[in-house]
């Protein structure tokens, strides 16, 4: 990845997670980012394909280092959660990049919309992948997702409370066959 693309990715990416992305234009990015128009356009044909690269970047991260975590089964599955609350304590913390995507761009059509119901869909069947083959896998890895949704907006929502009581009932429900 080239030095001007770099510096366009994670000054869009501070941007968008932490003011919205329909609220940062293509002029600030380039600006904060101290590269020419051109070069903005050398690497990104328009906004959207920005965003769609911001995404894929956080898809990435994400994916990572939920597969990183620690342990297995279940297990994993407690310290990813657990990780999660953490995060959502952080400061500067502003809910999920997806789910802050998928609220801005309404259409279930556009392609930043494909970008997020692929990493829901990556989420749900490592959930289900590390429940392994119990016949309630599918079902509790759907409840996982919700899980994580709603863990990302409650913290969003500074409920910490809720997060706490939500993720303590998700866990000892997962531990139930």
């Amino acid at each position: 990845m080239s030095d001007a693309r770099r510096r366009l990715l994670e000054t869009a990416s501070r941007l968008f997670y932490a003011e919205g992305i329909h609220t940062v234009g293509i002029d600030r990015i380039i600006a904060e980012a101290g590269v020419a128009k051109a070069t903005f356009y050398h690497h990104f044909k328009a906004k959207d394909d920005l965003v769609g690269a911001y995404l894929s970047q956080q898809y990435e991260m994400q994916r990572k280092a939920l597969e990183a975590a620690p342990g297995d089964g279940v297990e994993r599955i407690k310290l990813i959660f657990e990780r999660l609350e953490e995060l959502s304590r952080g400061p500067g913390f502003r809910g999920c990049p997806f789910l802050n995507a998928a609220a801005e761009f309404a259409d279930p059509a556009h392609p930043v919309r494909g970008i997020v119901d692929d990493y829901r869909d990556w989420f749900r069947g490592y959930m289900r992948t590390l429940l392994g083959g119990r016949a309630d896998a599918v079902a509790k890895a759907d409840f996982l997702l919700v899980m994580r949704d709603g863990v990302a907006v409650s913290a969003g929502l500074g409920d910490m409370a809720a997060i706490r009581s939500g993720i303590d009932t998700a866990l000892t429900t997962i531990d139930t066959p």
